[in-house]
């Protein structure tokens, strides 16, 4: 068997590919059901401008950082740090960073799929006319049904399993018949989709109070939780901490512009972002706010509802859905290569043998989440399911982890001259900016989204009534002596809290945030034990 450095992955062959993979693994579901929310509360155009200074002088930095490693050592994150440490004569303990990066991306993978499978769902649902004449109440029925139902589990399971099936036979063809081929043509197709029902909802919907909140400048609702809501949603929209960025570096061809294209990449995840929010607040909305709703709830309640009062519906929601579905697949094509470019390295196995036996750990691994929302929801630790405690380690812990390890590695263990050839050519300034903001900039601001993840996901779990310590803890520190729960806390970072699976069983609306005229507004109906839509689920989507 060959030994595991002399494993050779693959590469693109076109060099325009890099930048489609990229837009793949960037664009996902918080584009859809968490942007608009933010912009519309945030202060509308003053947010999008805020959101991309914090792209350009926060996130993109690291991301050319990830990009750079992968393409320099023409590994997957792991192999590249291990390359790396051997040039610098570094301490062996930063390997940790490429093998916490493949962690991050197959624990995220495991429940961005089961979205997916959701997506997947709904797309049939929607043809088949489940949601002709429905109402909030009729179309919470039938995500409970599919989601949460214990006895309903093997067909949850089932479309799981579909869905992964979509992902693993593309991947499995290779680098380029597969991954290349499929992401050149499903990557702009969806992009496309996406201009079509933008161009309905200008027809059908309500695009000009979609355009006030989204786009017209708002200073009266800027506030520094704007800011803190910004930089939260640069960092976790852009795939950044699980080795997605190093391995498609490592895939580019010596002709393509790396830093102009991951620039590109980021200009147009906010085109689609703002797009998309325009297009969700047309359709999903009546017009007026967005009544506090977001996430779960809005895609895949109030979304169908309002879109069954158009012509030809079952067409119109299979098609949206169909989108997502796209979304969900381009963005779990992307999460799957970190892991399997690791396999093949570590093993030297044969691409469709490893992608095999890595997409069936990954759906097993799934089954934890999945089965969080149904049979085992009653399961708990801490007041949080499975799902919650996944989703809480890699958004909380591991992903801001690497980040920040990948940061002072970079600035602080690789010499002056290593990381100068590793950026390549680039202006002196910002080659300037980028070493300074990843020896003292970056670690910071990382730790500190990390910590308020972390803080605020664990405080609102003990609104499920959790006798944890942390729960204790914080009742004791309440400042007027009265015990709080967490949903009468501050909001949450990002104005986007993470609360747990709720014991009460329904997909709770977001509380009100200070100074906002929104007003939160529950489905007619339980959904038991599906995600809450406070749920950041912003690294998985």
């Amino acid at each position: 068997m060959p030994t595991p450095y002399q494993t050779h992955i693959g590469s693109f062959t076109r060099k325009s590919t890099f930048f489609w993979a990229a837009v793949g693994a960037t664009v996902g579901l918080a584009n859809l059901w968490q942007f608009p929310y933010l912009a519309s509360l945030h202060g509308g155009g003053l947010f999008i401008l805020l959101y991309l200074a914090c792209l350009l002088l926060v996130t993109l930095p690291l991301m050319v950082t990830e990009a750079v490693v992968g393409r320099y050592a023409r590994h997957g994150l792991v192999l590249a740090i291990d390359g790396l440490i051997r040039s610098a004569r570094c301490s062996r303990a930063w390997m940790a960073v490429g093998r916490l990066s493949v962690l991050a991306a197959f624990l995220v993978l495991s429940f961005t799929a089961v979205f997916g499978a959701i997506a997947l769902a709904y797309v049939f649902f929607g043809a088949l006319g489940r949601f002709s004449g429905a109402g909030q109440a009729e179309a919470t029925a039938v995500l409970a049904g599919l989601v949460s139902d214990p006895g309903q589990y093997r067909m949850f399971m089932a479309w799981h399993a579909f869905f992964l099936v979509l992902v693993v036979w593309v991947s499995a063809q290779g680098v380029v018949r597969g991954l290349e081929r499929a992401l050149r043509v499903v990557v702009p197709g969806t992009l496309l989709l996406m201009v079509a029902l933008f161009s309905l909802s200008v027809l059908h919907g309500r695009i000009e109070g979609a355009a006030d909140h989204i786009l017209a400048m708002h200073p009266e609702d800027l506030s520094w939780e704007s800011l803190r809501a910004a930089l939260f949603h640069a960092f976790f929209t852009l795939g950044l901490g699980m080795g997605v960025w190093a391995i498609l570096g490592a895939y580019t061809t010596p002709h393509t512009r790396l830093k102009r294209s991951i620039l590109a990449v980021v200009l147009m995840d906010t085109l689609v972002a703002i797009m998309a929010g325009l297009m969700i607040f047309a359709m999903a909305t009546d017009g007026n706010s967005f009544d506090g709703e977001r996430g779960f709830s809005l895609l895949f309640v109030s979304m169908p509802v309002t879109l069954a009062e158009l012509p030809a519906s079952q067409f119109v929601i299979a098609s949206v859905f169909l989108m997502v579905v796209l979304i969900v697949w381009t963005t779990s094509l992307n999460l799957l290569e970190p892991v399997v470019g690791w396999f093949r390295e570590w093993t030297g196995a044969p691409r469709a043998l490893s992608v095999i036996l890595v997409g069936l750990a990954v759906w097993l691994a799934g089954l934890a989440s999945l089965l969080s929302f149904n049979l085992w929801s009653e399961y708990r630790f801490g007041g949080a399911t499975m799902f919650r405690w996944l989703e809480l380690v890699t958004g909380g812990v591991l992903i801001p982890l690497v980040a920040i390890l990948l940061a002072l590695f970079t600035g602080w263990c690789l010499t002056r001259h290593l990381s100068a050839t590793m950026l390549g050519s680039a202006p002196r300034l910002f080659a300037g900016i980028w070493f300074w903001v990843m020896r003292l900039v970056l670690p910071v601001v990382v730790a500190w989204i990390g910590i308020q993840y972390t803080a605020f996901s664990l405080a609102n779990l003990c609104t499920n009534g959790s006798d944890a310590l942390w729960c204790e803890q914080r009742e004791i520190m309440v400042s007027d002596g009265e015990p709080k729960a967490a949903g009468d806390s501050a909001p949450a970072p990002a104005s986007a809290a993470a609360s747990g699976d709720s014991d009460d069983s329904v997909l709770r609306e977001p509380n009100g945030e200070s100074g906002s005229p929104e007003k939160a507004r529950a489905p007619d109906g339980p959904v038991e034990n599906a995600p809450n839509q406070d749920d950041i689920l912003y690294h998985s989507v």
